[in-house]
């Protein structure tokens, strides 16, 4: 589905990105995690096309999308779904009409259509109630759940979350993540998550990679990574102040 191919990224004398390779399976839950300010976000904006590596591929489904036509890039992104770290909502519009949104650009599908899916894609998140609010009504969990339900409007087989459980209290990340879980369909669709939720993300996820100085130190299944024997690998996942990784 997803391979990274020696990927290298450097603002002026910054070298953020240094040759960062790895694959994500098709139908997995696939998490990259490593510390704030590691480039996991950097990063995931070359997958979905916004910023371009200064040298390396990144095939999706065998289509390397670096240098690639706007209108091309394009189409292949409506393949994307896209759940951004603050939800990205539009506040002059309601939460129906933010999900509804993405079917009123890309499809041809009538106004009874569009809503019937919204309505759909909000049950599905539970939030069909809800649907006249506002975002600014909405709590910071629901305001999530909202942007999930849009990701989802247009049938995708690849979804992209950039810190999903950011900001959010111990039991509203737990219900983003049972909910993340809930919506996966097992081999047709492929979710690549960003984050430094260790907890949450292990539990969830298929295979798990590790970022740490611009290259990629790990990958694997969670249990693999519990016993990992990397002092780096360790350190990041105990929390500990002490080890390899330098406190800022």
């Amino acid at each position: 589905m997803i391979q990274v191919d020696n990927v290298q990224k450097r603002f002026a004398e910054q070298e953020v990105l240094r040759g960062v390779s790895f694959e994500v399976k098709q139908g997995s839950i696939t998490t990259l995690i490593g510390r704030s300010g590691a480039g996991k976000s950097l990063l995931l904006r070359h997958l979905i096309g916004l910023d371009q590596p200064d040298s390396g591929r990144i095939l999706i489904d065998g289509t390397d999308i670096v240098g690639m036509r706007t209108s091309e890039l394009n189409g292949i992104r409506r393949r994307f779904g896209v759940l951004f770290q603050d939800g990205a909502l539009f506040d002059s519009m309601s939460v129906r009409d933010n999900v509804a949104f993405p079917l009123r650009e890309h499809t041809k599908l009538s106004e009874k259509e569009i809503l019937d899916k919204a309505a759909q894609k909000l049950e599905l998140v539970g939030l069909l109630s809800h649907g006249s609010k506002y975002p600014s009504e909405l709590s910071g969990g629901m305001r999530k759940r909202v942007g999930l339900a849009r990701a989802l409007a247009l049938g995708p087989d690849l979804v992209f979350f950039d810190e999903p459980t950011s900001g959010l209290d111990p039991i509203t990340r737990g219900a983003i993540y049972r909910l993340i879980e809930s919506t996966h369909i097992d081999g047709e669709i492929t979710y690549f998550l960003v984050s430094h939720d260790i907890t949450g993300v292990m539990a969830i996820s298929d295979e798990v990679i590790m970022l740490h100085q611009g290259r990629i130190v790990a990958q694997g299944t969670p249990e693999g990574f519990r016993t990992n024997p990397d002092p780096v690998v360790q350190q990041f996942l105990l929390g500990s102040p002490d080890g390899p990784i330098a406190i800022d």
